[in-house]
């Protein structure tokens, strides 16, 4: 296992056989949980079509919430693990996250089901059905770039659980204002793309954008339990 960039090293990794082929689980698990000897909550985080858990995002998350008692799982897809480039169809992913989910609750602890993306549709479509806890949607995908007339907020706001979206501010996939209302919450990155990349001229830097990123997640997951 390779350190990733931002210096956050997984303390194990685990490969799961599923219908799509084998995934892979990175964890990060809860350090401070010492009372208790378990995590209150385990995050899954799924990467998005152009990426993987590499991304700034989930790796600030990683980094970050073990603190407070929340068990990381940064999952790879099996499309990932098999060196494609290119992401398969919406319903092959949703069957790679069906597979590896009895992984996932096999840590003992609710699961929040959640990516990045792509990753965020697939946790959305498939929440009710596997019976994630809540749903975390990361840079969620409103519409493709300068299409809004093809929305896919059916999606989110059909997850059926508790749903936290954070977007930026600038994300060309659709800016908080775009989205509908509905039951869930969501919180901005000012200035932030769909990677969450903050331009240099603006005020807040990269480090401050992702600890708003890791602040907002941060109190969202603490109210849930």
């Amino acid at each position: 296992m390779s350190t990733t960039e931002t210096g956050c090293r997984p303390e194990a990794a685990e490969t799961v056989d599923t219908d799509a082929g084998p995934a892979r689980i990175s964890w990060f698990p809860a350090t401070g949980t010492k009372e208790t000897g378990s995590a209150r909550l385990v995050l899954a985080l799924g990467h998005g079509a152009g990426g993987g858990i590499e991304a700034r995002d989930l790796q600030a998350l990683a980094a970050a919430l073990p603190a407070h008692g929340v068990t990381v799982a940064l999952v790879e897809q099996p499309w990932r693990v098999a060196g494609k480039r290119l992401a398969p169809a919406p319903k092959t992913l949703d069957t790679g996250w069906r597979g590896l989910w009895p992984a996932l609750a096999a840590a003992g602890a609710p699961v929040v089901a959640g990516g990045r993306s792509a990753g965020a549709r697939v946790a959305c479509r498939t929440a009710a059905e596997l019976g994630a806890h809540a749903v975390l949607a990361l840079s969620f995908p409103l519409h493709p770039p300068g299409k809004p007339e093809k929305s896919r907020e059916d999606e989110l706001l059909g997850a059926g659980v508790p749903t936290l979206v954070v977007q930026g501010g600038h994300d060309p996939f659709g800016r908080p204002a775009e989205f509908p209302p509905g039951e869930y919450e969501i919180a901005e990155v000012p200035y932030g793309d769909h990677g969450f990349a903050v331009p240099k001229k603006a005020g807040p830097g990269q480090d401050e954008a992702m600890g708003v990123l890791t602040a907002a997640v941060t109190g969202w997951l603490a109210a849930l339990v």
